[in-house]
């Protein structure tokens, strides 16, 4: 056929039918796109190019995927960038994450990731690079006192400051968000950069804002657009621009703390993570896979500052905002310090044994917080789940929100009650569904950590005030979603007791 004979064909079909044939061929190319394979899991029907993105809001994604379970089972599956399976249930989680934990060890490779992270550091790296520097980074930490009685001491010492900085608001209304954030990000900062940075370092506590605004942009809908159309996002303006702009001011601060720890560098006696990283880098030369360079040292260290700083303080964010809204299981906790502890020396992690509400109640603010209700996973290979075949490399979202609120595992799952985690002789006891560092082979690096500073940190407030809601005003346990849950920002009074 001539080209003149095509141009004839389609000036007889004219422009309009022109325009509809090819409309019809790029729908039915991304139906054809959508499809699951063969004994894939059930799921709500994509629109064409979108998929599910517009019948989900990113606000309360949680909360839909609990609903959509109740349709269409505890695994099933939505189409966003590819498709997506969606593991729902203590059950069904433990399952994946634990029996099938190899199967399940990988993240999904995402543009945002990709963007900001290089599917680099300790997050979102997989295979032998992921595996060399997860055990570097916990042999290395562990050396620096994580997990080990020595660090305790560097919490109490930072509860004090924080007693401190809490003390001169001499009860009056404020929102301890970030000057709470401030405190616990200085203990990984001690492990990281060997050193802490004070309550008014206004470069320190915007960095912090930052690092909160892009956990919440991270899991908006402009995230999950630009996951989806990568070459349109990159070129249009919008919030999703502040995700890039903000890791870049992050990246930046920590090359210059690594900058200043290679100026006074001593090989012989190595002061804290980025030290040990450096020697390493030595070592690892060779091999260039294990990921031992400048550059993945920026991306590890950022994972460890990021992740240590924002989790925990979001939890302790959520501690507080419980207890002025309850403010009966506040008298209770501050009654069982007054009897271990009293007021003149500081808890310690030798206390907590002796403390089952305490630690009971700490445990609720974690379930209840549920500040990681959604986990991404990649499958390493096929794997049968559930009865359905889940093919390697599909992406999979775990969400322990249905396992932290599983009506079959919780007495009261939708009410704060710290008397899940107590027996009938009112002593503490574990529960196998509490997940809120996850399992497997992607468990939070630092559980250890946090732990012993939501504990410490945690008690130690309620040692030196009662907290209580601002005259007229009713506390409100709203939240923002975005990588976490967040309780909206509050104001809350600090008496001294």
């Amino acid at each position: 056929m001539t080209a003149t004979s095509v141009v004839s064909f389609f000036e007889w079909l004219g422009l309009r039918s022109v325009f509809l044939f090819l409309a019809v061929i790029l729908i039915l190319s991304s139906l054809i796109r959508q499809k699951g394979p063969k004994n894939f899991p059930p799921g709500p029907w994509p629109l064409p190019f979108f998929g599910n993105l517009l019948s989900l809001n990113a606000s309360k994604i949680h909360l839909q995927l609990a609903k959509l379970a109740k349709q269409y089972g505890n695994i099933f599956s939505l189409r966003l960038e590819r498709n997506i399976v969606v593991v729902n249930s203590f059950k069904l989680v433990k399952e994946a994450l634990v029996q099938h934990g190899e199967n399940f060890a990988d993240r999904p490779e995402q543009p945002v990731s990709e963007e900001t992270k290089k599917n680099s550091g300790l997050v979102f790296s997989n295979g032998y690079l992921w595996k060399q520097q997860r055990r570097f980074a916990l042999s290395t930490l562990k050396h620096f006192g994580l997990g080990k009685k020595n660090l305790e001491p560097s919490i109490q010492v930072e509860s004090t400051f924080l007693n401190e900085v809490i003390a001169n608001t001499q009860g009056q209304p404020f929102d301890p968000q970030f000057t709470v954030n401030n405190a616990v990000s200085n203990i990984i900062c001690c492990l990281v950069f060997g050193d802490r940075f004070d309550y008014n370092d206004s470069y320190f506590q915007t960095l912090l804002k930052l690092i909160n605004e892009v956990f919440y942009l991270e899991g908006s809908t402009w995230a999950k657009m630009y996951n989806m159309f990568p070459w349109l996002m990159r070129r249009i303006p919008g919030p999703h621009k502040k995700i890039l702009s903000h890791w870049e001011t992050v990246i930046s601060f920590i090359r210059l703390k690594i900058k200043e720890h290679q100026e006074d560098w001593d090989p012989s006696s190595p002061r804290d993570y980025i030290d040990s990283f450096l020697l390493e880098m030595e070592k690892w030369k060779d091999d260039v896979d294990a990921g031992f360079n400048e550059e993945n040292l920026c991306y590890c260290t950022a994972d460890l500052f990021v992740g240590g700083s924002e989790t925990t303080a979001t939890t302790l964010y959520w501690g507080l905002l419980y207890m002025i809204k309850y403010p009966d299981i506040q008298e209770k906790v501050q009654a069982e310090i007054d009897s271990v502890i009293g007021r003149s020396r500081q808890p310690s992690m030798a206390d907590r044994p002796n403390m089952p509400y305490t630690d009971a109640v700490v445990h609720e603010i974690q379930r209840m917080g549920n500040i990681a209700p959604l986990n991404a996973r990649s499958t390493t290979k096929d794997t049968e789940l559930g009865g359905y075949t889940i093919p390697k490399g599909t992406m999979v979202m775990v969400t322990l929100h249905t396992v932290l609120f599983d009506e079959t595992e919780w007495e009261t799952p939708f009410t704060f009650n710290p008397g899940h985690f107590l027996d009938a002789e009112g002593k503490f006891r574990r529960r196998d569904a509490f997940m809120p560092f996850s399992v497997g082979k992607r468990v939070c690096l630092g559980e250890q950590l946090a732990r012993m500073e939501l504990f410490l940190f945690f008690t130690s407030l309620l040692q030196r005030f009662t907290f209580s809601t601002p005259p007229g005003m009713e506390p409100s346990l709203k939240f923002k979603l975005g990588l976490t849950r967040c309780p909206k920002p509050y104001k809350l009074c600090a008496t001294t007791r």
